[in-house]
C-alpha cells in the first residue's frame, strides 16, 4: 500500500526535466511582469509631471516670444495644458494607450515618424557593439584567466581598469582624434547623413561611434569573465580534473568556460541596458542620427511629445531586459532553476 508521502515523491520523480525546470521561471515571470508594467507606469507619469513643472511656459519656449495670443491658446490645449494636472495626466495615459502618440511640436509630423527612424539607427549601433564587445571581453577574459598573473595579464587588466573609468565623450574625443585627422585620417569624424537615408547604407560613419562604445563596454565583460574563469579553474573540481589528467583545453572550454555564462550574461544585460543611456553622450558628440540625439534635441528644443514617448520607450525597454536576463541567467545556472 502506497502511503501519501511516497506518492507526493513519486509525483515529484514523475515530472520530466523540462517542467521542474520552468517552474522557477515561471515563478519569476509571475511577480516580475506586474512589477515591470508597475515601473513603467512610473516612470510615465514622473515624465508627464516633469515635462509640466517645467519651469516657464512651454507654449511660449516652443513657439517664441512673439508667438500670438491664438497659437499659444491652441498649442497649451495640444499640450493639456490649459486642463488640471491630473486631468491631463489622464488623458495622456488614454492616447498612449490606443497608440496616439501626438505630434512632434518641432516639425509637425507623428512622434513616431521622428523617432523610429531614429531609434533603428540606434539598434544597428547597439547590435554591432554589443557583439564587438562580447566577443572582445569573452575572448580576452579566457586568454587572461588562462594566462593570469603574466605581463599579458596584467597589462591587460590596467587597460581594461583605465578604459571603464573614464566617460564616454572623452573616449570620443580621444577617438576622434587618433583616427580623423589628429594621427589618421581614416574615418569621419561625424555621423551626419541625410534624414530620408540610414546609417547601414553609410557604414564607415558608424565606426568611430561603435569603436567609442566598445572600448567604454568591453572592459566590464573582460572583468568578469576573468574573475568567473579564475575562480573556476582554482575550485576544487578542477585541481581534480588535472590530477585524472584532463588536459589544459578541455579543462578550460569544457569546465571552467559555462562556469563564466551567468555571470557574463548578466555583464551582457547590463552593457545592453548601459548603452540605452550611454548613447546620448556618445551620438551627441558624433552627431550620430539615433534615439540618444533625438533625445537630447527634444529637450533642447522642449519638444514634449516626443521627449515623453522617447523616455517612456526607454524605460520599456529597461525592464523587458532585465526580465529577460534575469530569465536567462536562471536557465544558464542548473541550482537556480531546481525547484525548491
Amino acid at each position: 500500500m502506497k502511503t501519501p508521502s511516497s506518492s507526493i515523491a513519486l509525483g515529484a520523480r514523475s515530472e520530466s526535466p523540462r517542467t521542474r525546470a520552468a517552474r522557477p521561471v515561471r515563478r519569476l515571470l509571475l511577480w516580475r511582469i506586474p512589477l515591470g508594467v508597475l515601473s513603467v507606469l512610473l516612470v510615465a507619469m514622473l515624465t508627464y509631471l516633469a515635462t509640466r513643472v517645467l519651469p516657464g511656459d512651454a507654449a511660449t519656449a516652443i513657439l517664441g516670444q512673439f508667438a500670438t495670443p491664438e497659437a499659444l491658446e491652441r498649442l497649451r490645449a495640444e499640450l493639456g495644458l490649459d486642463q488640471g494636472v491630473l486631468a491631463g495626466m489622464l488623458d495622456w495615459f488614454g492616447s498612449f494607450a490606443v497608440g496616439d502618440f501626438g505630434l512632434s511640436l518641432a516639425s509637425q509630423v507623428p512622434v513616431t515618424e521622428v523617432v523610429l527612424p531614429r531609434l533603428a539607427n540606434s539598434v544597428v549601433l547597439v547590435a554591432i557593439v554589443a557583439l564587438v564587445a562580447t566577443l572582445v571581453g569573452v575572448v580576452g577574459g579566457v586568454i587572461a584567466a588562462h594566462r593570469r598573473d603574466s605581463a599579458l595579464d596584467d597589462t591587460a587588466s590596467v587597460l581594461a581598469l583605465v578604459a571603464s573609468a573614464l566617460p564616454e565623450f572623452v573616449v570620443g574625443v580621444f577617438v576622434i582624434f587618433v583616427f580623423s585627422g589628429g594621427i589618421f585620417d581614416w574615418f569621419p569624424a561625424v555621423s551626419i547623413i541625410p534624414p530620408d537615408e540610414r546609417i547601414w547604407n553609410q557604414p564607415i560613419k558608424l565606426v568611430l561611434p561603435a569603436l567609442t562604445l566598445v572600448i567604454v563596454t568591453a572592459p566590464y565583460m573582460f572583468r568578469m569573465v576573468r574573475a568567473s574563469m579564475i575562480e573556476a579553474l582554482t575550485s576544487d573540481y578542477a585541481e581534480v580534473a588535472e590530477l585524472k589528467g584532463v588536459g589544459a583545453s578541455r579543462l578550460l572550454f569544457r569546465h571552467a568556460l559555462p562556469n563564466a555564462v551567468p555571470p557574463a550574461i548578466q555583464v551582457f544585460g547590463l552593457n545592453l541596458l548601459y548603452l540605452a543611456g550611454g548613447i546620448v553622450l556618445v551620438e551627441t558628440v558624433f552627431q550620430y542620427p539615433g534615439i540618444g540625439l533625438a533625445l537630447a534635441d527634444a529637450v533642447r528644443v522642449r519638444d514634449v511629445t516626443v521627449l515623453q514617448f522617447i523616455v517612456v520607450l526607454l524605460a520599456v525597454f529597461y525592464v523587458a531586459l532585465n526580465i529577460l536576463t534575469d530569465v536567462l541567467v536562471l536557465l544558464s545556472t542548473p541550482r537556480r532553476r531546481a525547484p525548491r
